[in-house]
């Protein structure tokens, strides 16, 4: 049984959590919003599990550090200079950085990789995902994942590949292109679907999340594991041995 903390659990992803874990058997060891005390959590926990905002990154590795414990970071919104601080952080505990903590979704993005691998660059990639109405970044954590998973697959970077807002006269699509949309609307958990489009034929990848409880599960999974692993940055094809 571990004693897992959630940073961010006043909100629906958090009560899922807390579900979460009794669910596994685990120790809800505590949870936390902005303005709670971090370094106190950790103290307290075997492990975080962090679903709250960028702009806290900084202070929850930190705490996640002075008291030598693995934290999961599935908040979204990442920019480079919060990778930056995953990095420095691995060094010392080990750390899981998703964009998804769906096993379904992992799986998926497995699944794209080696398809873009196989199939080659002249199969356009074309990622389109719906949430709810509340969402507030896009494409989302998830739809980078796939991308990063297709651009893996080609032997590419997704930054140089990346199309994504077409609006007006864009010109003909850039051959080796990674196209995103973005859809929001009501209240879906969330949506994806990778499409490779071929010369008269294509190929449709997807997932649909029906509850917010698969990511949970996911992240309560990925948290266990990461105790006891040695200090390093992790994905959750880790957590699945892929």
């Amino acid at each position: 049984m571990a004693r897992i903390g959630i940073i961010g659990s006043a909100g629906r992803m958090g009560q899922a959590l807390a579900r979460a874990i009794a669910d596994a058997g685990h120790q809800l060891s505590g949870g936390i919003d902005k303005g709670g005390d971090v370094a106190a959590l950790a103290q307290a926990s075997d492990a975080l599990v962090d679903f709250s905002a960028p702009a806290a990154l900084t202070a929850n590795l930190a705490a996640a550090r002075a008291a030598g414990i693995p934290v999961l970071v599935g908040t979204t919104g990442l920019e480079d200079a919060h990778h930056g601080l995953i990095d420095e952080a691995a060094a010392r505990i080990p750390v899981l950085q998703t964009g998804n903590t769906s096993l379904g979704v992992q799986m998926l993005a497995h699944l794209v990789h080696r398809a873009a691998e196989k199939l080659g660059a002249d199969w356009d990639i074309e990622i389109v995902e719906m949430h709810h109405r509340m969402k507030v970044d896009a494409p989302s954590g998830t739809a980078k994942l796939l991308g990063e998973a297709a651009a893996s697959g080609r032997g590419t970077d997704l930054g140089a590949s990346t199309e994504s807002g077409r609006d007006g006269m864009t010109g003909a699509r850039k051959p080796g292109a990674i196209g995103f949309a973005s859809l929001r609307g009501g209240t879906v958990a969330g949506e994806h679907s990778v499409i490779f489009a071929g010369e008269q034929e294509r190929i449709v990848l997807s997932h649909s999340a029906e509850d917010r409880m698969i990511f949970a599960r996911g992240a309560v999974r990925g948290a266990a594991w990461l105790i006891g692993q040695e200090p390093g940055r992790y994905t959750m094809n880790d957590v699945l041995g892929l």
